[in-house]
């Protein structure tokens, strides 16, 4: 029996970037079936006790930009740390995967070129016109504004809440929470041995 793993994200965070194709390709491999659930990290974090970036001590911010460098280089992943722009708001961005979801389709090419889109070649994908050149069809940034799309995107937060989830990306197996893609080789371990999930 196939199992399942619930993706919670945003294309905004660098570490899902890091780890996507890395996971998608894993997750295949040991043929577990993925729930990619973007998620409003803005809300999620002051419910959970985390910061946004800017509000992080300048020491965790630096910090922060020599991990991006350590892993962009262990992934094989081109990556600027501080893209132009350095901050966005990836709401239509993460409504855009979401619409494809709703649309019953796998949204793990365009997730690939965004992700890329804005870490390598720091593209402003707050711009409609630039996540419609992205997307297989056009219109694609259109049919994100749908009151369905903002539902949905708005219900994974308690979703993300009530599963343990405090950051992008999280990868949820059998209720055991995997936070950050420095964490893919642990969640690989529980897809191949099978073991039962860890509790609190």
């Amino acid at each position: 029996m196939a199992r399942s793993i619930d993706y919670y994200f945003s294309m905004a965070s660098p570490w899902a970037y890091l780890g996507h194709a890395r996971f998608m390709e894993m997750a295949a491999a040991h043929g577990a079936t993925v729930d990619p659930r973007p998620v409003p990290l803005r809300e999620l974090f002051p419910q959970t006790g985390g910061l946004m970036l800017p509000q992080r001590h300048p020491v965790r911010q630096r910090y922060r930009l020599v991990e991006l460098q350590r892993w962009s280089a262990r992934r094989g992943l081109p990556l600027v740390p501080q893209p132009r722009p350095t901050r966005f708001d990836p709401t239509l961005l993460d409504h855009a995967v979401t619409r494809l979801i709703l649309d019953g389709q796998d949204p793990d090419a365009f997730m690939r070129r965004a992700f890329h889109a804005i870490w390598a070649d720091c593209l402003d994908l707050a711009d409609p016109a630039a996540i419609d050149r992205l997307a297989d069809a056009p219109g694609l940034s259109e049919r994100a504004s749908a009151p369905e799309v903002a539902a949905r995107y708005d219900a994974m937060l308690p979703l993300a809440l009530e599963a343990d989830v405090f950051g992008s990306p999280s990868y949820v197996l059998d209720g055991e929470v995997f936070w950050g893609q420095d964490r893919l080789d642990l969640l690989e371990e529980a897809l191949a041995s099978g073991r039962a999930p860890y509790r609190p």
